[in-house]
């Protein structure tokens, strides 16, 4: 069995604790869980009759022996400092998204990583729904032919009261807006169909809430291949989540992904089918009860399985750091008003940095 222990007990951590829980993982199970707030901890302790912590060092003391995967679901601006204290005790770790908020960080992060012989798993979800798999199967088969755009849309509803639920949603230093936190997934998401992105031109605004990061933004990207982008993403949708999605077109196809959680299999078209291409969008149509999808089991036990037969998992730090690159070539280009290039070193991006 694969023994996990949870760091951080918040929003993100029903997910993570139901499915290690409730053995829904082969091979894996809950044995610890943390975080700074006892009545958080315990909650999880007690549901899934595991031992509860407040303090990683003194889990880790105290339980090191019985635990193969910490996983870190504490807000995205501690995820860097958790993975670089926690590397040295030689555990595999799990990071959720985004890995860390500047480029800087997920280096440091992957050196740790490294230096302690140790996984390091970033959290993308959403690339294991069964419409996303289908697409990719199709433009790795070349089913597509030349590609010309992708675009995504991410309409969510994050009101006041969201913000208000904890001091460092959407700061800067520890959290970003919508393209750092909500629409990340989308973002990995379009790079990974689309390939590695030359540039990108944004811009964004804070319309209908009080935080410091944007809530509404568009993007404009170029791709390597040529192809263009296009980037829609806003946390102002009212009153109710209404989509997150991906459409990819290509000379030889066009394919949506809609639903509002990159689920739900809209269109399927393709100028040279194949046998099963009329039941994909039936097939392939099911609405999960939130916007995190039902990814999360089938990334676990990717994982798992990387572990336990000593292959490369789907999503590693590296492939993780290329989304987070694009997210900080966005904000650069917010912050500078000009079209920014891959492959550059932040400058005006404020993303991860303190409040001036």
């Amino acid at each position: 069995m694969i023994r996990f222990a949870l760091i951080g007990c918040g929003r993100i951590a029903r997910k993570h604790a139901g499915n290690l829980g409730e053995q829904r993982i082969n091979n894996a199970k809950l044995v610890a869980v943390c975080d700074l707030i006892e009545s958080k901890a315990k909650y999880y302790g007690e549901k899934y009759d595991v031992p509860y912590f407040t303090d990683m060092h003194v889990m880790m003391k105290e339980m090191s022996d019985s635990i193969d995967v910490l996983s870190i679901l504490t807000h995205s601006g501690v995820h860097a400092q958790n993975t670089i204290d926690l590397a040295p005790y030689g555990k595999h770790i799990i990071v959720e998204k985004p890995m860390a908020l500047t480029l800087s960080d997920s280096d440091k992060m992957i050196k740790a990583c490294d230096e302690a012989g140790i996984r390091l798993f970033v959290v993308k979800q959403n690339r294991f729904n069964y419409p996303v798999l289908k697409l990719r199967e199709a433009l790795e088969a070349g089913r597509f032919g030349k590609l010309v755009m992708g675009t995504i849309r991410v309409r969510w509803c994050r009101d006041q009261n969201y913000y208000d639920q904890a001091d460092w949603r959407g700061t800067w230093e520890h959290d970003g807006g919508v393209f750092a936190n909500q629409a990340s997934h989308h973002v990995d998401l379009l790079q990974w169909m689309m390939g590695d992105v030359e540039s990108v031109f944004a811009k964004s605004t804070t319309a209908l809430v009080d935080i410091e990061a944007e809530d509404t933004g568009v993007v404009i990207l170029k791709f390597k291949n040529g192809a263009l982008g296009v980037i829609e993403a806003t946390t102002a949708t009212r009153p109710k989540d209404l989509e997150g999605s991906i459409s990819i077109l290509g000379e030889k196809a066009t394919v949506e992904i809609g639903g509002f959680a990159v689920n739900e299999m809209k269109i399927w078209n393709f100028i040279e089918g194949q046998p099963g291409d009329e039941e994909v969008v039936s097939k392939y149509r099911v609405n999960p009860p939130d916007v995190y999808g039902f990814g999360h089991t089938e990334y676990l036990n990717n994982v798992v399985s990387a572990l336990k037969e000593n292959k490369s998992a789907l999503v590693q730090g590296l492939e993780g750091r290329k989304s987070l690159e694009l997210i900080s070539a966005i904000y650069e280009s917010i912050e500078t008003g000009k079209e920014v290039n891959l492959n550059f070193t932040p400058k005006e991006c404020r993303l991860g940095m303190p409040k001036k």
